[in-house]
Parts: C-alpha cells; structure tokens; sequence
C-alpha cells in the first residue's frame, strides 16, 4: 500500500481521536475533510469534490462511503478496511445512502459528530445531511476535533515538513537566477515548480501567487503573464510540498534598484517578521503573534497598509488552500505550543506609492524561540 507513514503512526492518532470522541460523549464521528481522512487513514484522493465520508465508531471500527473512482484509490492508500459504494445514478442521494449505511452500524439514537466545516461538504450535500439525520440521532458539529489533534505535529510528520521546506528553498534558488528584465513570470513559475517535482514533491493545495508590477500588490494568484521590466518588483509566495504537507515562503524580488519606499517597507517588514519570532513561543497566544505584528506596523505608521492576519499553521492539506488554522489574527485565544509547523508572512501593500513588500517562511516551534526551516535569510533581494 502507498502509505506515508508506519501503521503505528495511524494507530497513535486513531487512538488520540478516539480518546478525544470519548470525552465529547460521540458514538460516531462523520469525517468529511479530506485533510482529516488522510491524517487518520492515508487515504489520498481529490474524489472529495464529489461526497464521501468516513464513518469512525467510539469502537474504532471505520467505514467509508464513496464512489466507485475512489475503491481503489482508498485500498491502495489507507488503511481502510471496510468500504461501501453509492451509485452515480440520475436522482442519486448519497446522503440517504449514509443514513442507511449508519442503520446499518447500529447508530440509530446515537450521538453523532459531523465535519461541517470543511470544503468535502457542501452546503448542498449538509442540508440535505440535516434532513436524513434530523430523526435519526443526536447531532452535533464536530468540526474542530481533529484539526486540534493535527495542529501537533508528530516527529514523523516534522520530518515531512522539512523535507518541504527543502523544496520550498529549491524552488527559489531556481527562480533567482531568472528574475532579471525581460524574464517571463512563466519561466519563473515553470522553475519553481518543476525543482519542487524533481525533488520528489507534490503539487500545491493553491496555486503559488506570482505578481509582477502593479499585480506585485496581489495576494491571490490569477491568470495572465507579465515580463518584467528593467525597474521592477515581483511578489511571489509558494510552498514546497512533500507527501502534502506544506511549507510556505514569501518574498518581494526587486528588479533594478530598490527605492527609498521598497527600502523603508522592507525594514518594516524584518522588524515585525522577527517580532513575531520573538512572541513565537509557548506560554503565548496566536493572538499575541499577530499583535507583536501589528504594533511593529503602527510604529512604521503602516497600520492601513497592513492585513489583519500575519500567517497560520501549515500541514498536509488539500485544495482549494494551503492555510490551515489556527490563524494569527487579533485576539485568537489558541495556544503556541511546541511542534506546531506554523507559517508568518508580513505583507504591505501601499496603493498610494504602487509599492509592495513581502517577507515569509515557515517555523517549527518549540520549547523556546521557533527554529526557521529555511536555509535562506531575510536580506533584501535585488536583482540587476
């Protein structure tokens, strides 16, 4: 089978789940985030676009529901024993095929946790979830047991992420050589992303974000191509990516010279990248990351040129998005902890001057300061 880790891994999370479903009283957890399934079985799939779920009892028996494209899929990437199929059919309701299927468990009455809050459930398909269960048992949202217990991450799953944070290095050490006037932000993108496949690595759970001139204030990836020009900037964030879990980096590449307002923005974002190394650490709250980088931005007078988060923990996810949460935002009570893989970006973005300026990577915490995975430093990159 096609498995990332040793079965003993599986076990201890299975066995971690199972201790936390016994203390919320749930007879049986409703997986749908496909995150979650790939946490606690391997499974590996993008078939969760359509519906399926893993059914896992207070017992520790599991069930998946799915479709026919996904029974091989599943046998041959997790450790899913017992999996059932509902029919691609005209009139087709898979969520009646699920209340059957727990009948079936012996369910009927139980109390029964579901993954709302994921993109492997739509509102569509959770409405009509609603309707099959309203009589069937007692329901309640489930949604963040599991993304807690994937927060932490285990010394084999560190090891994943270091490996991704390699790649993420890779990916930029073959772009820098390309960046220069006249490049092609799809020869750049083309690099980045064919070092972290000859690596060994995946594809990303997002598209890497490349923006050149005034698209260097995006924060989102869209479509279209630029060349860039003998005076330029170029925004870039993309992740290395190793068995699905991701490491994330961000950069402003200026081409040409830096101006005074690159230069100023640059050393606004250094001083709040490291402030934020600086509350990084357990005892504190992601709350108080986000603040280290706020206050960093009002003394720079950058407040309204700022976002309202400055990262979030990363993993092994799965499209549309590479975030993961806990995020740093203001006033998040969730705690750092040691051994969380957690990504902080500063990003300002002054449209009155057209300038932008990035500076991200991707940390491990620990019992004190966080230890960054990336081989690079913060300088200033400026390319001639």
């Amino acid at each position: 089978m096609a498995l990332h880790f040793e079965k003993s891994e599986y076990d201890a999370r299975r066995d971690r789940l199972l201790a936390e479903m016994a203390t919320a009283k749930i007879d049986a957890l409703l997986i749908f985030a496909q995150e979650s399934m790939y946490w606690l079985t391997g499974f590996d799939t993008f078939g969760y676009c359509f519906f399926q779920c893993l059914v896992l009892k207070a017992d520790g028996s599991m069930v998946l529901l799915t479709r026919s494209a996904d029974l091989r899929q599943a046998r041959h990437t997790s450790t899913i024993d017992n999996i059932t199929l509902w029919t691609d059919r005209a009139g087709s309701d898979p969520t009646l095929d699920l209340r059957n299927l727990l009948n079936d468990l012996d369910l009927l009455g139980a109390q029964i946790g579901v993954e709302y809050d994921t993109h492997g459930l739509t509102g569509f398909n959770g409405r009509r979830l609603d309707e099959q269960l309203q009589t069937f048992g007692k329901i309640l949202d489930a949604s963040a047991i599991i993304p807690r217990l994937r927060q932490v991450k285990s010394l084999a799953e560190i090891k994943k992420a270091e490996r991704a944070a390699e790649l993420s290095d890779d990916a930029l050490d073959a772009a820098l050589p390309l960046i220069k006037a006249g490049a092609d932000e799809g020869a750049i993108l083309a690099a980045m992303q064919g070092a972290i496949f000859t690596g060994g690595g995946d594809y990303p759970a997002n598209e890497f974000i490349i923006g050149s001139g005034a698209d260097a204030l995006l924060c989102r990836y869209k479509a279209g191509r630029r060349t860039l020009s003998a005076q330029d900037q170029l925004t870039l964030e993309w992740a290395g990516v190793f068995h699905h879990y991701h490491a994330p980096m961000m950069r402003t590449v200026l081409v040409g010279e830096a101006t005074a307002r690159h230069q100023e923005l640059f050393e606004a974002a250094e001083d709040a990248l490291l402030a934020v190394e600086e509350a990084m650490i357990p005892g504190n709250t992601f709350g108080d990351v986000f603040d280290a980088h706020s206050k960093v931005m009002e003394a720079h007078e950058l407040t309204r040129h700022r976002l309202n988060a400055c990262g979030y923990s990363v993993g092994a996810r799965f499209s549309p998005s590479w975030m993961d949460m806990p995020m740093f935002y203001q006033a998040n009570p969730e705690p750092i902890v040691p051994d969380m893989t957690l990504f902080a970006h500063m990003i300002i973005m002054d449209s009155d001057t057209n300038t932008a300026m990035t500076l991200g990577r991707t940390y491990l915490t620990t019992d004190s300061a966080p230890r960054s995975l990336s081989r690079h430093g913060l300088d200033l990159i400026i390319r001639s």
